[in-house]
């Protein structure tokens, strides 16, 4: 097979795979990401409290802290799934360490928030809401970029996001005078 037409197969199996993952929706990132936020926040939080876990709450001094999916942030594991996905020119095992490394690193910060502002609502700070909102619409997306770029970094990737799959598709094409 000409190393084109390998290239054509890269590039629609790995759009492939983040629409069927788009299409099925972040069930799979909230099944797998919610009990390895949870336990991690109930665990941090026994050190300073006594927690107890009722189906999906965490009660703390009579607090209900609920963990809910907007809390494990399925559309930012999708995003650093498009980001690896959309990018060519990584062999597999690269990409699958990638794509490990980068979401463990944002699990790690997402149990550390979580915690932070967990303490914060237990002490009812006056900062809580602010706070949360602070890292719901902008934190998320900052650490998720500032992830990105430190694996771009460290693997020397040259390829960018989506860009560099379209220049190889119109460099190819007939529309290419």
């Amino acid at each position: 097979m000409k190393e084109e037409s390998k290239k054509f197969i890269n590039i629609i199996v790995r759009y492939l795979i983040l629409a069927l993952i788009a299409i099925s929706g972040f069930d799979l990132f909230y099944f797998f990401f919610l009990p390895l936020t949870e336990y991690p926040v109930f665990y941090l939080l026994s050190f300073f409290y006594d927690p107890v876990i009722l189906g999906k709450a965490i009660f703390v001094a009579n607090k209900s802290i609920e963990i809910v999916g907007a809390c494990v942030a399925g559309s930012a594991y999708y995003f650093l799934f498009i980001l690896n996905l959309s990018t060519p020119n990584i062999k597999i095992l690269k990409r699958l360490k990638m794509l490990f490394f980068a979401c463990m690193v944002f699990l790690v910060i997402n149990i550390l928030r979580i915690f932070v502002l967990s303490i914060m609502y237990i002490n009812d700070s006056q900062f809580f809401d602010f706070t949360h909102k602070l890292f719901w619409y902008l934190g998320s997306t900052i650490f998720i970029v500032i992830i990105w770029f430190m694996q771009v970094k460290k693997n020397k990737i040259l390829s960018i996001p989506c860009y560099s799959d379209l220049k190889f598709i119109y460099g190819k094409s007939s529309l290419k005078k």
